[in-house]
């Protein structure tokens, strides 16, 4: 790794160069000024990396390095990419190299949506939360996709409830000053309170508006005592103020009346039925479209047909009653929203709080008429059910599934279709099918539960 670091920061300095110093020139008349600024900050950035904590950023950064020394390829998707892989990456720093990389976006091009909304992302993470207002909006003014613009519409609406927040407080504070409310034998707190007040604001940086906003209840606190209404009011809008800056809220708590079901309740569900997972491959998907098809016929004959992952191939309309996805990454809770309809939803993943985050981000009202609950959420791992050790390495969905059902046992059938090609299991996972085949063709192969 300290070699690749080494390398990967050589060839950074050696393109953009240092500052004061000429840029080399590219054939075809040398990387836009604005691209080497960049690259000089990715530069400084790897030469503060000790360990491989940030090796996706590293990679980004690599690709942002050959794109701008490779005539004609695209380097703005590639610097776009290193800046929110910054970001992904958690961190102060990375933050602050994630907002930089963002203005060289926008001084590239400033029409960019893509551009403005990792400014509006870089300031959001830095709490900069007024700042990234005005970022957010300028990506919607050039956003054409509705659909596209809903996550930051709820994040421009979750900022300035925030705000509003902090804007009631201080006029509540001023209200009881007004009023002569402030007056009394606790005149040294009632002072130091009118001090927090002229420093709390909305337009703060969020730890330090969280921090004059915990001073101001506390002093208030002190001064009137928890049973003054006045007090109580302050004391609900901090308590929203922290709410909304921990996460989002969500825009129908009950998913559109989606009932939670558990381990009880998918073995009722899936008993004496047939099951067939489908691989979302283009073959596959092909086939399932075309009218009077002996696949399409086949997936339709089944009780139940299970779909894993985000769908590329799948068409929208296709039958799914039954959706599987597994969390992955460092931010799972930021994957694009699980709309496409589905009768029951199983999300997998751990820990505890990025499983909650992520459906609390991610389900959307309507598209699911039951979610899994915390009890499925980790059905490999977890000693209530398989209890298997963790260290095999990740697992696809299909097989978590797999595993799954056959642990109910209570099935009539499971059938794969599919999963050939690109949409293979891992050997482990074949071998593991293998040993339960029942039935092999050209379409499905049927495994027996214990």
């Amino acid at each position: 790794m300290g070699q690749t670091l080494t390398g990967l920061l050589t060839s950074v300095r050696a393109i953009a160069g240092r500052p004061g110093t000429p840029a080399q020139g590219r054939p075809g008349g040398g990387p836009d000024q604005a691209l080497l600024a960049a690259l000089r900050l990715c530069g400084d950035h790897l030469s503060a990396l000790t360990d491989a904590r940030r090796t996706r950023l590293i990679a980004s950064i690599g690709a942002l390095t050959t794109a701008c020394s490779t005539p004609d390829a695209d380097a703005f998707d590639a610097l776009l990419r290193t800046g929110q892989q910054a970001l992904d990456s958690g961190g102060e720093a990375e933050a602050r190299l994630g907002l930089a990389l963002a203005d060289e976006a926008t001084a590239l091009r400033a029409r960019s949506k893509g551009a403005w909304r990792l400014r509006g992302n870089a300031l959001d993470a830095l709490g900069r939360g007024e700042e990234a207002i005005t970022a957010y909006e300028r990506h919607l003014a050039l956003q054409q996709n509705t659909t596209a613009s809903r996550d930051v519409e709820r994040r421009i609406a979750t900022l300035r409830a925030a705000g509003d927040r902090i804007d009631e407080a201080l006029t509540l504070f001023r209200a009881g000053a007004d009023t002569g409310a402030d007056t009394g034998a606790n005149t040294g707190v009632g002072t130091k309170a009118s001090g927090t007040a002229a420093r709390l604001s909305r337009h703060l940086p969020a730890a330090e508006a969280r921090a004059a906003f915990t001073d101001l209840v506390r002093l208030r606190t002190a001064e009137h005592g928890a049973g003054n209404p006045a007090v109580r009011r302050l004391a609900a809008l901090y308590a929203e103020h922290r709410r909304l800056s921990d996460r989002d809220p969500v825009a129908d708590p009950l998913l559109g009346g989606a009932e939670p079901i558990g381990v009880p309740g998918l073995r009722r569900l899936v008993a004496g039925r047939t099951v067939c997972l489908v691989a979302d491959t283009p073959r596959t998907a092909e086939q399932e479209q075309r009218p009077g098809s002996p696949l399409a016929a086949l997936i339709e004959g089944y009780d139940l047909v299970v779909r894993c992952d985000e769908a590329r191939h799948t068409a929208p309309a296709a039958r799914t009653d039954l959706h599987a996805c597994t969390l992955r990454g460092d931010a799972p809770w930021k994957g694009p929203r699980w709309d496409r309809r589905a009768g029951t939803r199983l999300v997998f993943g751990d820990p505890l709080p990025h499983w909650r985050l992520a459906l609390r981000g991610r389900l959307v009202p309507g598209a699911q008429d039951r979610v899994g609950d915390a009890t499925l959420r980790r059905p490999l791992h977890d000693p209530a059910l398989l209890g298997e050790e963790a260290g095999a390495g990740p697992a696809s969905t299909a097989y978590t599934v797999l595993r799954l059902l056959d642990f109910l046992g209570t099935p009539a059938r499971v059938d794969l279709i599919g999963f050939e090609g690109p949409a293979a299991l891992s050997p482990r996972e074949r071998e593991w099918v293998g040993t339960r085949t029942a039935n092999t063709d050209d379409t499905a192969v049927r495994i027996t539960l214990r």
